[in-house]
Formats: structure tokens, C-alpha cells, sequence
């Protein structure tokens, strides 16, 4: 097996955190509170708080997920250019426009 590279990082992701990527890539730097509330409504059912900030911080670890804080309280999320190209990478394989 080979290692991951950045084009396919997101196939060793769970698919709750491909989930928050693609809120992530739909969004503004939300907080995470906004992230959670999208995520409830895609999935009909709440998000815990410890289940969304242990999936972003382990986003944030693997250099996906840039976290900024907002104010003291409040932090907001971003996608880093590897998580652009990563799930544009998937989409094209989804597609079937690799080779």
C-alpha cells in the first residue's frame, strides 16, 4: 500500500469529516457552532459538540482545516489550499475523470 499523498488524503478520512470539509468549502470561515447546526440539518439529528471539535481538530492536525480564533470564545474554520486540491482531486476520481 502506498502512502498517502495530498491528492488522496480524503479517502483516509471518515466520512463525517468529509462532511465538515464540504460545509467547510461551502462557507465563509464559519464558526463552529454554524458547522455543527449545517451538519444537523444534513443529517436529521443533532451533532454533539465533542463529536464535531474532535473531528476538527484532528482536520486541523492533518493541515485540512486552518483554525483562526474569533473572539476568546469562538473560533472559526477554513479550508487550507491541500484541502481544495484534495477534494477536487476526489471529484474528478468520483466522476471518473482520473486516470
Amino acid at each position: 500500500m502506498s502512502a498517502t499523498t495530498d491528492s488522496n488524503i480524503v479517502a483516509g478520512l471518515t466520512a463525517f469529516q468529509r462532511d465538515i470539509l464540504r460545509v467547510l468549502a461551502k462557507a465563509d470561515n464559519p464558526k463552529g457552532l454554524a458547522v455543527m447546526v449545517d451538519l444537523a440539518d444534513y443529517y436529521g439529528e443533532e451533532i454533539t459538540h465533542s463529536r464535531l471539535y474532535q473531528n476538527l481538530d484532528e482536520l486541523v492536525d492533518s493541515g485540512l482545516v486552518d483554525k483562526h480564533p474569533r473572539d476568546q470564545r469562538t473560533n472559526e474554520y477554513a479550508l487550507t489550499d491541500k484541502a481544495h486540491t484534495a477534494l477536487t482531486n476526489r471529484d474528478a476520481w468520483v466522476a471518473g475523470d482520473t486516470e
